[in-house]
């Protein structure tokens, strides 16, 4: 599977929905967490990025702000 199959993926499947996890498995093959992995791997190289670049930014930025947001909980729970 390469980077360009997940961004597709994502691409065609932006939203999390309750049916995306099934999607995945029988789409991918592979576990929800695991699909997870590869599309932030996906997203940061420079074959996904060529590939698909709205899709690739998109999760690049998704991940930004959840890190942010995970950041500031822990600052104010500290």
């Amino acid at each position: 599977m390469t980077p360009a199959d997940i961004l597709a993926f994502e691409a065609a499947n932006p939203h999390h929905t309750p049916t995306r996890a099934e999607h995945i498995r029988r789409e991918l093959g592979i576990t929800p967490t695991r699909y997870f992995v590869l599309l932030r791997r996906a997203a940061e190289s420079a074959a996904g990025i060529a590939a698909h670049p709205v899709t690739a930014r998109q999760v690049r930025e998704r991940v930004e702000r959840r890190a942010a947001a995970r950041e500031r909980r822990t600052r104010i729970a500290a």
